[in-house]
């Protein structure tokens, strides 16, 4: 065997029987319950002193076995003794020391019966009822807790009896009529003697002398029949007040006189000195369980070195077996130095395929950016010529051969951006913008825009927005109708014949920020639940057994991530052949000063009569005969260089309104010639007409003095737009 295992058996070894030495047989709580039971039958019998002597007995068991319930049972019970002594203080010290240790539990019933006590000793002992009542509240609320209709109507007879006591009859009349109540469904004899008691002081108060005699001889005779004799006492008591009052005055002494000579009975005075002599011994025992702590307290000290000493004998055989293995140690050691070796060798080799990786990473997005670039040259061109004959050729507008062609090349656009979005968002590069825009338009612009494949389909769609929802909202438009666009299309292509619901609801307010609820239901081909995880992966497409939805696998994945930067999440509810429902919540915040900025934001008059020089810096063919036809045909001037030397020569014998400046041209690109029409001191707008993401190039842009970016393909409106405010915004500063 080992030696550490060796060591580890003899701990053990110590440990057991060190703990088995010390532990000792305890008491069990039913023999405790038993002697506290004793205690109160020897109590209500008015045998004092065995009930103290028993008592203490059962407190001691109960301190050694650490039960607060038990402990708070014992101190209630000699309290009890103390107050049917008159010794009232010590009967609310008691009492108290029991409430402490009730309150440790979760014993309502403990609770209850030690917060009647002490409004008892308050009320009818102290006669300071102020405080009394209180006690009796709280019994009440403890008494509901456990559903104890009986302690419920002791306690409440309580309260009668307190406020009567100090002739407040209406303070006391409700609990008089919930015992009573009581009484009729449940036929008490404990209360019974008492409660007629209550009844002929009633009735006494309301002046209803033949129910008040009633009531008072039926509790003397009840009493003597029970052989109540505490109860029976107080209502000769009370009965001869009333006699008193009516000035009975014989009968009032008779029961006056046997009033006291009960009250004699109850409270021999032989057993009031022997239960005072066993309420000192009692008040002993407590300092002897003080006692009896710190000499636990040493006990415990004592055990507490002697095994001080057995960790120090341990500790040093431990030593003794660790040098046993320090020979083995130092052998090992060598072997280690080698290990620790070839680690830092795979660890350098870790740091070269680490570099790979991002070296890899980095060619990927530059292979993306280029990949892109280059495809959106030739496809400016597709689409422009594809639009041009289209306008000149109006003949040509029904044909379904260029019609084919413009939609293939859009389509082949989309692809494009999906691909460029969806590895912006992988590598973080997207940051949402925070503008101003009117909600209601961009929904509007969702439909229109998809027209034509909801004519395709022969599908309706309708939008339903919440009038709650403010007109003007801020956040990132683009990307939330990059959303929309992307949740419709799909909705419509997967609908034939059906009906494509846009929804948005207004959902809660907080800080000026408005959560919408979007929901985009269509009543399609639905998606199976095996599916419905599966559609927002790269590339995956489902529902295509029949029919063939075009479409590149990206527009889900590209929605979800975009909801993620909106710090929300796409919910779908789907089933096959019923249609389909996807669901999200954005934030956007609601600042009603730019509603007038939104309003006022309206369309460029394309039409205008004056006539703007325009200079388009293009060195691509195609590209430049597709801007020409562009700004000619909406009265525009263009002069069109193949350069940016060309445009630097051009500009030193004209002056142009506005400049179209494509980047990607050789001998000189945009962003130089840029810099060195800025150096001139020419001040014209330069716009980017370029092929490159618009966050690529956007930095650099702004450092050679480019105005604005339009990225090709372009939407016309969206360009002209763009030229008439910067040539307005230049001549209003000029």
């Amino acid at each position: 065997m080992p030696p550490i295992r060796i060591v580890l058996l003899i701990i053990l070894w110590f440990n057991f029987f060190g703990t088995a030495l010390c532990q000792t047989q305890l008491p069990t709580k039913k023999v405790i319950d038993k002697l506290i039971s004793q205690a109160t039958k020897l109590r209500e019998s008015g045998d004092f002193e065995k009930s103290l002597l028993i008592s203490r007995l059962a407190l001691r068991k109960a301190v050694a076995i650490h039960d607060n319930v038990l402990i708070a049972e014992n101190y209630n019970n000699v309290a009890a003794n103390y107050n049917d002594l008159v010794e009232f203080d010590k009967a609310i010290f008691y009492y108290n020391k029991a409430l402490i240790y009730a309150n440790l539990t979760q014993d309502n019933a403990v609770k209850q019966r030690i917060n009647n006590n002490l409004g008892n000793v308050y009320c009818f002992e102290k006669k300071r009822y102020e405080k009394g009542i209180p006690y009796y509240r709280k019994a009440l609320e403890y008494s509901e807790k456990i559903s104890d209709s009986s302690q419920m109507a002791f306690t409440n007879l309580n309260i009668t009896w307190a406020f009567f006591d100090v002739g407040k009859f209406k303070e006391g009349e409700e609990s008089l009529k919930m015992i009573n109540s009581y009484y009729k469904k449940h036929n008490n004899d404990f209360i019974i003697v008492v409660l007629n008691m209550l009844n002929g002081m009633y009735c006494s108060y309301e002046n209803e002398d033949i129910k008040a005699d009633y009531y008072f001889k039926e509790a003397i005779r009840l009493g003597t029949k029970l052989n109540e004799k505490s109860d029976l006492s107080y209502s000769h008591l009370e009965y001869s007040k009333f006699l008193l009052k009516r000035k009975d005055y014989k009968k009032a002494y008779e029961n006056l006189n046997i009033y006291t000579k009960l009250n004699d009975e109850i409270y021999a005075d032989e057993k009031i000195e022997k239960a005072n002599i066993e309420g000192v011994n009692f008040e002993l025992d407590e300092y002897k369980r003080t006692i009896d702590k710190i000499e636990n307290e040493k006990d415990l000290q004592f055990q507490s070195l002697k095994k001080s000493r057995i960790i120090v004998l341990l500790f040093i055989i431990a030593i003794f077996v660790l040098l046993l293995f320090l020979n083995s140690l130092i052998k090992n050691n060598k072997l280690r130095l080698k290990s620790n070796a070839d680690l830092m060798i795979a660890n350098e080799e870790l740091i070269i395929a680490n570099k790979k990786a991002e070296e890899s990473s980095v060619l990927k997005t530059q292979f993306v950016s280029t990949i892109s670039h280059e495809l959106r040259t030739p496809l400016y061109g597709v689409v422009g010529i594809t639009d041009l004959l289209l306008e000149e050729h109006k003949e040509l507008a029904e044909s379904p051969h260029l019609n084919s062609l413009k939609f293939s090349a859009r389509y082949l656009l989309s692809l494009v951006n999906d691909i460029l979005q969806i590895n912006k968002i992988e590598e973080n590069k997207v940051v949402l913008d925070n503008l101003s825009f009117n909600f209601t338009d961009e929904f509007h612009m969702i439909k229109n825009s998809l027209s034509f494949i909801a004519k395709k389909n022969n599908n309706k769609v309708f939008i339903d927005i919440d009038p709650l929802i403010p007109e003007s909202l801020i956040g990132d438009k683009l990307r939330f109708a990059q959303i929309l666009m992307n949740l419709v299309s799909n909705a419509l292509k997967f609908t034939k014949n059906g009906e494509v619901y846009i929804i948005a609801k207004q959902v809660e307010i907080r800080d000026k920020i408005h959560a919408i609820e979007i929901k985009i239901k269509d009543n399609g081909i639905g998606i199976a639940s095996l599916d419905q995880e599966k559609i927002f992966d790269k590339f995956v497409q489902v529902g295509r057994k029949e029919l063939d939805y075009q479409g590149t696998g990206l527009g889900l994945p590209i929605v979800k991530k975009l909801l993620e930067l909106f710090g929300s999440e796409i919910v779908v509810e789907s089933e096959l052949g019923k249609g389909s429902v996807f669901s999200f919540i954005v934030n956007f915040e609601c600042n009603a000063d730019k509603t007038i900025e939104i309003i006022n934001n309206i369309q460029v008059d394309m039409t205008s009569s004056q006539i703007f020089k325009v200079l388009v810096v293009e060195d691509n063919p195609i590209n430049q005969l597709i801007t020409r036809k562009t700004i000619e045909k909406n009265n525009y001037s263009c002069v069109v260089v193949d350069d940016g030397f060309k445009a630097l020569e051009v500009l030193e014998n004209q002056e142009f309104d506005i400049i179209l400046m494509d980047i990607n041209m050789p001998l000189m690109n945009g962003f130089e010639t840029s810099r060195r029409i800025r150096q001139k001191n020419i001040d014209t707008p330069i716009i980017a007409l370029t092929a490159f993401d618009k966050n690529e190039i956007t930095d650099e842009a702004i450092m050679a003095g480019i105005n604005d970016i339009i990225v090709k393909p372009f939407e016309v409106v969206q360009l002209f737009k763009i030229i008439n405010c910067l040539i307005l915004k230049t001549k209003s500063v000029v």
